[in-house]
């Protein structure tokens, strides 16, 4: 599937990039699903959201500049208010009427968990609800924000496979000699589904011992996951010792063949009992093993499960539930799957 050749993927909000990126009173441009937008901060604290095309001769708004709420044109100083109005060509005598006709584009963004989120067209969802964030006794941790060459289904699928984590990650938790996978509960909604299972885990070194709260080399990790349709992943990890482990992953398709990853995680610790540096390191060595094997699958992935151009064992079933969802909510919208080779 094509991410960008899917409209109803446009209905869905995304994470875009940290809110603390606007804090420098520039417009930022970011490529979503194919479409280049500009965003920046009002002084509310307000999130601004358009095209990132001046109407005039097509130059990047985000090679502009602000004044106020309102972003300049970097190369004849046309002037667009949030809406994606015009409201000022500095070339037109004074008091002559703009017109109507004179805008811009503009989406939906808001502010949400640190990130700014965006909707192209008509969400059929809301903003996905993370009962962690802002609850007592919990605290919020940024991982990382970067581009990955993936397709964002890779990635999500990836997020449910509990087989790849003995082979993957053994330089982290892994274990080759149990690479054995136990099937996992899942219970599907309107947008996504629920996801339980347990995976015995090694436990490597200082670090790992600190952050799963352990002196044992081994230890076992529940975790109920949640897909949120199309590419958002939230993993809450139980250990036996106490300490609960939420990670939060949002594959953000840029084009058919780029993502933005953005992962931040929240614990039921302190900083005292568990530095973040820690946290973010060891989570860091686990991401980067995932980077280096998806980055070398094809970003296309086939939502078709029965002509044989991937094949299936018992532990892809969330996979294969991810993708038979996908194909319905494009049969529902009217569309089919695209593909590079259609």
């Amino acid at each position: 599937m094509l991410a960008t050749r899917q409209p109803v993927l446009r209905r869905f909000w995304y994470a875009v990039m940290p809110q603390s990126q606007l804090a420098d009173g520039k417009p930022h441009g970011f490529t979503l699903l194919g479409e280049k937008i500009v965003l920046w901060q009002r002084g509310d604290g307000s999130i601004a959201c358009l095209k990132d095309r001046c109407c005039h001769r097509t130059a990047q708004l985000s090679l502009g500049f602000l004044e106020g709420d309102h972003v300049v044109c970097g190369y004849h100083g046309w002037t667009f208010e949030g809406g994606g109005r015009c409201v000022r060509v500095p070339q037109r005598p004074a008091g002559q009427p703009i017109p109507s006709s004179y805008c811009v584009p503009a989406f939906r963004a808001e502010p949400r968990y640190g990130y700014i989120w965006v909707a192209l067209d008509e969400p059929l969802t809301g903003i996905p609800e993370l009962p962690e964030h802002g609850r007592d006794g919990w605290r919020q941790i940024e991982q990382f924000y970067e581009p990955w060459n993936i397709g964002a289904l890779r990635l999500m699928e990836n997020s449910f496979d509990s087989a790849h984590i003995a082979y993957t990650h053994r330089g982290t938790f892994g274990d080759m000699s149990r690479p054995e996978t136990t099937p996992a509960e899942i219970t599907p909604a309107e947008f996504g589904f629920l996801s339980r299972v347990a995976s015995p885990v090694a436990v490597r070194g200082e670090i790992a011992q600190q952050v799963v709260r352990t002196d044992s080399s081994t230890s076992e990790r529940r975790i109920e996951s949640i897909w949120y349709m199309p590419f958002v992943r939230r993993s809450a990890i139980r250990y036996p010792h106490g300490v609960e482990h939420v990670i939060i992953t949002c594959a953000t398709p840029m084009d058919d063949q780029r993502s933005m990853i953005v992962q931040w995680a929240y614990r039921n610790d302190t900083e005292a009992e568990t530095p973040a540096a820690q946290i973010i390191a060891f989570d860091r060595a686990v991401t980067l093993e995932d980077k280096l094997i998806l980055e070398s699958t094809d970003p296309d992935v086939p939502l078709a499960v029965a002509e044989g151009e991937e094949l299936h064992m018992g532990s892809d079933r969330p996979g294969l539930l991810m993708r038979r969802m996908l194909g319905e909510l494009l049969a529902r919208h009217g569309e089919t799957e695209q593909r590079r080779t259609a």
